[in-house]
Order: C-alpha cells, then structure tokens, then sequence
C-alpha cells in the first residue's frame, strides 16, 4: 500500500493547465484516484460515463480506467486529487466508484489538506498513515456515515483553509484569517499549528507558492508579474520563498515542468 501522489489544484482556469487536466489518461493496475471538487463546475468523465461537477462531489477511479475533466468556461475548478496505490482494496473501490458521484459538501478540506500534508512528508510512517486514514474515510463512506460536519473546531480550521484558498491572490493578515473564523488570533495559532503541525501564515504561503507553481506552467506571465499577482513584496523573496519551497528557481521549474509537460 502506497500514495503516489497527492495534489490541491487550485482554481484551474488558464489554457495549458486546462489542455492537462482534459487529456483521457489511466493509471496502472492497483493504482487508484479519488477526485474531491470544492469550488467551480464542468465535467467528470469515466470511462463512458460523463457525470456534472458540483461543489462538495467526490469521484473515485479503479485501476487502469481512462478518466478526464473538463471545466466549465470561466468555471475555476478546484479540487484535490490523491492517487493510491493499493491492489488488495479493489473491490473497495469498484463499489465506490460505482456510486460516482458522491455528494460529501465541501467541508471535507481540512481532512483532504491532513491527508495531503502526511502524503508528501519525508516520513515513511506519515505517508502510510495517509494511506491509512484515507481507506477509513472511504469505508465510512461506503457505509454512508459520512456527513457534511457542521460543528466543532474542525469547521472553524476548514473554513480558514477555505478563505485562504479563496483569498490566495490576496495579502491575508492572521487577524484578518481569525475574525472570519471568529478566534482570538493567539487561540487560533494554536489550534491550527496542533492540527496542520504548521503556523496558519506559513500555511498560506505555501498556498501562495503552490499557486505559483500552477502559474509558472500554465500562463505566461513572467516571474515578476507573478511575484506581483501573489502580493509578494518583491521578485527577489518570492524567488527566494520558491526555491526553499521547491529546491528550484521559478524560471528552472518552469523550464522543467514544461518539458515534462512536453509543451
């Protein structure tokens, strides 16, 4: 059992990221995607099924099936996406992806963002444990107790990864964060450092980088327009941000991504 890879796309819209993520493609025997959309609309297709993207949809992908998505005009899709290498749950996913779509609400971010977050950590131990908490989730929802949570401190750590997504071009301020989710702005470092094991402005600006990266392979904007779109004080600290981020320069992952893309 193996998590290959776990993205957060965040409002696909130019014309490259578009061409990428509508290309017809499967993955290998054993390897299996789960699609959660949080913002925008279009369409999901797999195999010769064609389903509407809603807000709050999840779909799940078997094995070697050819799968694509296309997004509405001006629609800014954003979802995350996690693909799991893990042949001996097969019919686990087989019974969920014959329920596609499955309608879960949209305050499931902050469970995706602690799967993602283990998934892409150097520790071995983490990354099974994302693997892990991902197949609990699925079995809960297969067995329909999976609700759309409405209470608790976990709605309030959503709901400011969710503004910080929405407000990712902006320039955020950590009260600015707590008033919306009504914290004290101390209380409110504490509760997200507990949970995402990260200071809420660290968590922002890697959202802000992950944008960038997203930018940087699907427009054409220089750096220094990005730097700017970003609310970075200068082209020289988000270079500097980016590759401490990355361990490349913008202009070299843009260069590399870019080939790998064989745009």
């Amino acid at each position: 059992m193996e998590m290959i890879d776990a993205v957060f796309v965040y409002q696909m819209h130019e014309k490259q990221e578009l061409l990428w993520h509508q290309r017809i493609h499967s993955h290998e025997a054993g390897a299996f995607e789960i699609h959660y959309f949080v913002g925008g609309s279009g369409t999901f297709t797999n195999a010769k099924n064609s389903y509407t993207i809603y807000p709050g949809s999840l779909f799940v992908t078997s094995d070697e099936k050819e799968h694509s998505i296309t997004s509405d005009e001006g629609a800014n899709l954003t979802y995350y996406a996690t693909l799991l290498h893990c042949p001996e749950e097969q019919e686990l996913f087989k019974k969920l992806e014959g329920r596609n779509p499955l309608h879960i609400g949209t305050n499931l971010r902050f469970f995706f963002e602690e799967v993602r977050d283990k998934a892409l950590s150097q520790k071995g131990e983490l990354r099974l444990s994302a693997c892990h908490q991902l197949l609990g989730f699925l079995y809960n929802l297969l067995a329909g107790s999976v609700t759309e949570r409405t209470v608790g401190e976990h709605v309030r750590l959503e709901k400011a990864i969710r503004h910080m997504q929405r407000h990712v071009f902006d320039k955020l301020s950590l009260s600015q964060i707590a008033s919306h989710v009504g914290l004290d702005p101390s209380y409110f470092v504490r509760l997200f450092r507990k949970r995402m094991n990260t200071t809420p402005m660290k968590y922002y600006t890697s959202l802000q980088l992950e944008a960038a990266r997203a930018l940087l392979t699907s427009s054409d904007l220089s750096v220094k327009e990005i730097a700017a779109k970003l609310q970075f004080c200068s082209e020289f600290h988000f270079s500097k941000q980016f590759k401490q981020s990355t361990g490349s320069s913008p202009s070299l992952y843009r260069k590399t991504h870019l080939q790998l893309l064989g745009i």
